[in-house]
């Protein structure tokens, strides 16, 4: 009889350890799914700032490719400095970098960048409503859109360019959010430089981190 009582003991306690396994507060962590801001788009927004700006503008910790063209878009750069342009070329923005937070589809950012022509890039009466922001050639954003212009001189025989980084954040933010504005700049001032470093720009004029906010010119 003891050794029957005995082996059901020491089944129940098998059983009970291998309950406590499946799940629980004692099981598997499942992992998070998604990207981290160090993996999201190629590692653009690695940096503390910018990694803090991203999570803050799409409010969450993990994100989703939604999606992204960067070596299509980093080829169509090339191919713009590669030869003149005719008086009717305009190129097309290309997706650089499409984020959608993970858990929240709708909260979504986009990262477009193309070839634009010799600026001003902003005009007087936009000018009223954008925070201005000292990096590259010219920078600027609401608290939906913020575009940067950032000079690029490659090695001959390629001619110089100006490019153009969008961002376009999640829409329903307040107008007057300063701090959005930032973020949002931040971001196309990261994806600017990794644009940069790829193509091997020289004379880019692009700040490191959180671009600083600029007078506005009278």
């Amino acid at each position: 009889m003891r050794s029957v009582l005995t082996g059901a003991a020491t089944a129940l306690a098998v059983a009970a350890v291998l309950t406590g396994c499946g799940g629980g507060a004692g099981g598997t962590v499942k992992e998070p799914e998604g990207l981290t801001a160090a993996e999201a788009c190629g590692g653009f927004a690695e940096d503390a700032p910018v990694a803090a700006a991203l999570k803050a503008v799409l409010g969450g910790e993990r994100f989703e490719d939604d999606p992204s063209k960067s070596e299509k878009a980093l080829d169509r750069l090339r191919g713009d400095a590669a030869a003149p342009w005719a008086d009717s070329y305009r190129p097309q923005p290309v997706t650089y970098c499409g984020l959608q937070a993970a858990e929240e589809a709708s909260r979504n950012l986009k990262i477009e960048v193309n070839a634009v022509g010799k600026g001003p890039y902003l005009g007087p009466e936009l000018a009223k409503s954008v925070t201005l922001y000292a990096t590259g050639v010219e920078a600027f954003s609401s608290s939906t859109l913020g575009k940067l212009f950032f000079s690029c001189r490659l090695k001959a025989p390629a001619h110089p360019i100006v490019v153009e980084a969008a961002v376009r954040g999640p829409v329903g933010v307040e107008e007057t959010d300063e701090e959005q504005r930032t973020r949002l700049i931040t971001l196309a001032n990261a994806a600017a430089r990794d644009v940069s470093a790829k193509l091997g720009c020289e004379g880019d004029r692009l700040v490191t981190g959180v671009p600083t906010r600029a007078a506005k010119s009278s």
